[in-house]
């Protein structure tokens, strides 16, 4: 395969593909999850990733960056946690008698964010620009980041205590929101057979977990996403499903027109991993969900009622007429 060269759909195919089959060394199950990594990588997105503790969203994140020969960074948040400590600082240097930047470890390919929302907002604010816009401003000085950089952030939603409601502008802009859950019967004796050696945690590197894809073929594979053809009428079916959810009245809060855009270039990732040039509804319906249950509130009476967010967004699809 040429770097240089666009690829072709079969040739994305065979590079997911390729990622897949490497995760799978170190990873038992999670086909969606990864799935919907491979969507927010080609779609140039954002993830964050719920579930309990000790459900692998840690060790899925550090596989699936091994396979992307990306470079790969991990924050640990913390309470103490201070926006310095995630995009660096300019330091005296009393040898030059100038300031030096120290770059933080958002300087990278792909961060992991573990355990985001044990930070308060104020350090989780820090990631909104490199988020959004893919560059960080220190001092006035804009710094940029690489053109692959992609958050993949963990929360546990279990605990109470220590933690912190992630603002509304963090949470929007994420493209998914994905809820890992406890493996099956089978998947978990599975775990249990290869990890239960009392060894420690493996990394990927032990897993012999290669290295599949390069910079390089990685910018080719998303220029062939974004060539995609995407209808108006599919156009006008997002708009339709995300301006829904401002008009239900279970809903306090509905969808951004980011979430629309985000949604859209999520379809056309789902397209090209199927081998389709072209965006069909199918391809928005499968993805609403995990664009969609963290943009919204519940309104107070629906909240009493016990009603569920990812139902709503199930009734909005099944009720948002669909083109042909």
């Amino acid at each position: 395969m040429n770097d240089a060269e666009p690829l072709t759909l079969d040739q994305v195919a065979a590079l997911a593909a390729a990622i897949r089959a490497e995760v799978a060394k170190g990873v038992v199950g999670q086909a969606d999850t990864v799935e919907h990594l491979l969507i927010a990588l080609l779609a140039r997105g954002h993830v964050l990733l719920e579930g309990p503790p000790g459900t692998a969203k840690t060790f899925l994140s550090q596989c699936f960056a091994a396979t992307l020969g990306l470079d790969f960074g991990r924050i640990q948040f913390t309470p103490d946690l201070m926006p310095g400590d995630i995009l660096g600082s300019n330091l005296f240097n009393f040898q030059t008698s100038q300031f030096t930047l120290t770059h933080g470890p958002i300087f990278c390919d792909l961060l992991l964010a573990d355990e985001i929302n044990r930070t308060p907002p104020k350090t989780q604010a820090a990631l909104l620009e490199a988020m959004q816009e893919r560059r960080v401003t220190l001092d006035g000085a804009v710094h940029k980041l690489p053109a692959h950089f992609m958050v993949v952030a963990t929360q546990n939603p279990i605990e109470s205590q220590g933690v912190y409601p992630l603002p509304e502008a963090q949470l929007d802009r994420f493209l998914f929101k994905l809820n890992v859950d406890y493996p099956s019967v089978e998947e978990e004796c599975r775990i249990v057979a290869r990890y239960g050696e009392n060894r420690g945690a493996p990394t990927p590197a032990e897993l012999n977990i290669a290295s599949v894809a390069t910079p390089a073929q990685l910018d080719a594979a998303t220029r062939a996403v974004a060539a995609v053809t995407l209808a108006d009428t599919v156009v006008e079916y997002i708009v339709r499903l995300v301006r829904a959810t401002r008009d239900s009245a279970d809903l306090s809060s509905g969808a951004s027109p980011r979430s629309a855009v985000l949604l859209a270039g999520a379809a056309r990732a789902r397209a090209a991993l199927d081998g389709r040039d072209y965006v069909v509804p199918d391809d928005v319906k499968a993805l609403a969900t995990g664009v969609l249950r963290h943009r919204l509130l519940l309104s107070p009476a629906a909240e009493i009622e016990g009603k569920q967010v990812e139902a709503l967004v199930r009734e909005l699809v099944e009720q948002t007429e669909a083109p042909r």
